[in-house]
């Protein structure tokens, strides 16, 4: 345990627009592919609701937007009435835990599945070039005029997300899925005005933004970007360009947070360490910046101390430690997580049957 009086920057206050966090560790938001029939559901009140603490902030799993925007068999989404029913008493369990509950809103894009055919139809992208890892579907390359459709996807999937409760939205810009298959140079090889410069290949991302943020509030808005990450396949020749040019552009539309991952590894390094870092546009952006991939409580305080992050995402350890905050301040050890039941479709094990600490004292 730390010593009296030490204090322990991950565990201190930290006002995020209207929303008072009582501490600075957020629960990252994971896929848990226990949504069946992409409809949440009763067991995830238990789950989201043990890793819920007063003042604290917690990312829901990815929801998609349409029926065709999913990557995964049993993930949620929020485009229906009944999805909408269903997160309701989900959220109203964070809520009187006295939890912040913000939902993030996706389309997975070229990245499908490919077992998974609910619809039928060929993925959308912003190429028509197919992920190289077999047996993933060829794509479809949007028109121009198709544009609009998506985006005012994601302005109704974050009104409903409102409607269901939650107290604001993260739109997912990151890791390959197909916000991120327009920023990336190495996805988009568009010649129309959403392909080329920077400013072009943000441009959907940008309107997005725009969209929801007419709809709900700059307030209520969340971004996460993963300029310097490759996965399916979405690397980049200039990500810090790259990630400098989306916070910029960010700051104008005045949301809420930026949520970017970390850039942890640089297989052109000998060390497979990287140099690249995201304290440069930690500098620019005007609002909340959170920093997420594979932080422990040192790196994370660190950060923090260091103002490199206002708040730090925390997926793996939350997922097996659902007392998270309160092992941290207690300095307790931490459950080891089962990476194979990550995504198996039990609404126990691998979910809610993680251990708490035995004393309860300390952080409440």
């Amino acid at each position: 345990m730390a010593e009296e009086g030490t204090i322990i920057p991950l565990l201190t206050p930290y006002k995020m627009g209207n929303f008072n966090l009582s501490h600075r560790i957020v629960l990252a938001p994971l896929l848990r592919a226990r949504s069946y029939n992409n409809v949440p559901q009763p067991h995830a009140i238990l789950y989201y609701s043990q890793r819920t603490t007063k003042g604290g902030l917690l990312i829901a799993e990815c929801n998609a937007i349409s029926a065709t925007s999913q990557s995964h068999p049993n993930t949620p989404g929020i485009w229906s009435r009944e999805q909408v029913e269903a997160w309701k008493p989900i959220v109203d369990a964070v809520h009187a835990k006295g939890g912040i509950f913000f939902c993030q809103i996706y389309h997975v894009g070229r990245a499908s599945n490919p077992d998974f055919k609910q619809t039928g139809q060929a993925p959308i992208s912003s190429t028509n070039k197919p992920l190289s890892r077999a047996p993933f579907l060829v794509p479809r390359q949007l028109e121009i005029d198709e544009i609009p459709h998506i985006v005012n996807g994601f302005r109704c999937a974050a009104r409903n997300a409102i409607e269901a409760g939650f107290d604001g939205i993260e739109i997912h810009g990151a890791h390959g899925y197909l916000i991120d298959q327009f920023l990336k140079d190495q996805i988009n090889d568009r010649t129309d005005k959403y392909g080329g410069s920077i400013e072009n290949r943000c441009r959907f991302a940008l309107e997005v933004v725009e969209a929801v943020v007419q709809e709900i509030g700059a307030d209520r808005v969340g971004v996460r970007l993963s300029p310097f990450a490759q996965y399916n396949e979405s690397g980049d020749s200039n990500p810090e360009a790259l990630g400098l040019y989306m916070v910029k552009s960010l700051n104008k539309y005045g949301i809420l947070y930026c949520h970017m991952v970390e850039p942890r590894m640089d297989i052109s390094n000998e060390k497979g360490e990287t140099t690249h870092c995201l304290v440069p546009m930690k500098k620019v952006f005007n609002g909340a910046f959170i920093v997420a991939g594979g932080y422990n409580k040192e790196e994370g305080n660190r950060a923090v101390a260091e103002n490199r992050a206002n708040l730090v995402a925390y997926g793996r350890l939350f997922l097996a430690n659902p007392d998270l905050p309160k092992r941290f301040e207690l300095d307790a050890s931490l459950n080891k997580y089962d990476r194979d039941t990550f995504y198996t479709p039990d609404p126990v094990v691998g979910y809610t049957n993680y251990p708490f600490l035995e004393d309860s004292a300390g952080f409440v």
